[in-house]
C-alpha cells in the first residue's frame, strides 16, 4: 500500500448528473514507435491492432509462432527478419526480449472526457485511477492485472511523476496494453469530484477509515484511486474522494507494493460485482 496520508473529510458536490456533452477533446498526438518485446505482447499486438507494427525481428525460438504475423507483414510490404540471438539482443537493447521484438506505435493514451463517465458508470464496470505511479514496471504489472480480470479502462492523473506507457511497461504487461484503454486526466482532483457524481470514489491509504471490502457494495459502481509508491496520494486527491479505504494486513511489514495492492483491489472490485 502507499504510505499513509491523513484522512480528510470528503468534499462532495451537490447531487446531479454529469453533463451529457462536452467540448470535443483534441486527438492525442501520434506516438513514436518503440520496441515491444516478448511473444505474449507481440502476439496480442498482432491480434488487436497489427497496423501499428512497422518492423518485426525474431530468433529461432519464436519463428514457428510468428508465421501468420510474417504473412500479414508481407501483404502490407513491411519488413520482418529472422536474426541471430546476439543481434536480437542488440535490437531489443536488453537480453529480456523473449525471442521477438516488434517496432510499433504504442496504443494511444486518450484524453479523459468526464462526460464519457456517464456511459462507463451505466455499464456497471468499476474504474481504477492511478495518481503518480512512477515506476513503469508497476504500471505494466497493474495493466497486466487489469487485463487478466477484464477491467476495460484505467485513468491516469496529470501528476508529474505519473509513468506512461513505455518499452519497460509493455514488456511487464505481457500484452495487457492491447486490452485495457488508458486515459489521461488534466486537473485530476477536480475531475475526480465530478466523477463522484456517477461513481463511489475511494482513495486508498494506510490507516484508511474502513477496509476496502466494506466500501465496494452499493448502487453506484466504484472508482478506486491508487497513489505514488513512496508518497501516497496528494491531499487534494484524498479530499476529492467520498471515502478512504485500506487493505488490512498483519502489521509485519508496513505496506504492499502498489502493483500487489492493485491486484487485490481489482480482484475485490470484480468479486463485489459478481452476482
Amino acid at each position: 500500500m502507499p504510505k499513509p496520508q491523513r484522512p480528510s473529510h470528503p468534499h462532495r458536490r451537490p447531487a446531479g448528473k454529469l453533463p451529457t456533452s462536452a467540448p470535443r477533446q483534441p486527438r492525442p498526438p501520434a506516438e513514436k514507435p518503440f520496441r515491444i518485446a516478448g511473444l505474449p505482447a507481440v502476439t496480442a499486438l498482432f491480434a488487436q491492432d497489427p497496423g501499428r507494427v512497422e518492423r518485426l525481428f525474431f530468433d529461432d525460438r519464436t519463428k514457428a509462432a510468428l508465421g501468420d504475423a510474417c504473412a500479414l507483414l508481407a501483404q502490407t510490404r513491411k519488413p520482418y527478419r529472422l536474426v541471430p540471438a546476439e543481434e536480437l539482443e542488440k535490437i531489443a537493447g536488453s537480453a529480456m526480449h523473449g525471442g521477438v521484438v516488434a517496432i510499433a506505435k504504442p496504443r494511444p493514451v486518450l484524453p479523459f472526457d468526464p462526460a464519457a463517465a456517464v456511459a462507463w458508470a451505466g455499464d456497471g464496470q468499476p474504474l481504477l485511477l492511478l495518481d503518480g505511479i512512477g515506476n513503469p514496471h508497476n504500471l505494466g504489472a497493474i495493466v497486466r492485472t487489469a487485463a487478466f480480470f477484464g477491467l476495460p479502462r484505467i485513468v491516469l492523473s496529470d501528476h508529474p511523476g505519473q509513468a506512461l506507457p513505455s518499452e519497460a511497461a509493455y514488456r511487464v504487461a505481457e500484452g495487457g496494453f492491447e486490452h485495457v484503454a488508458l486515459y489521461r486526466s488534466d486537473g485530476f482532483a477536480a475531475q475526480l469530484r465530478r466523477l463522484g457524481e456517477a461513481y463511489r470514489t475511494i482513495a486508498t491509504a494506510l490507516g484508511g477509515t474502513r477496509p476496502l471490502d466494506d466500501l465496494v457494495a452499493g448502487p453506484k459502481p466504484v472508482a478506486v484511486v491508487l497513489g505514488n509508491e513512496e508518497h501516497g496520494l496528494p491531499e487534494a486527491t484524498m479530499r476529492a474522494c467520498a471515502a478512504v479505504a485500506t487493505i488490512p494486513g498483519s502489521g509485519w511489514v508496513q505496506s504492499l507494493n502498489v502493483s500487489a495492492t492493485a491486484a487485490i483491489v481489482i480482484h475485490e472490485l470484480r468479486r463485489a460485482r459478481t452476482p
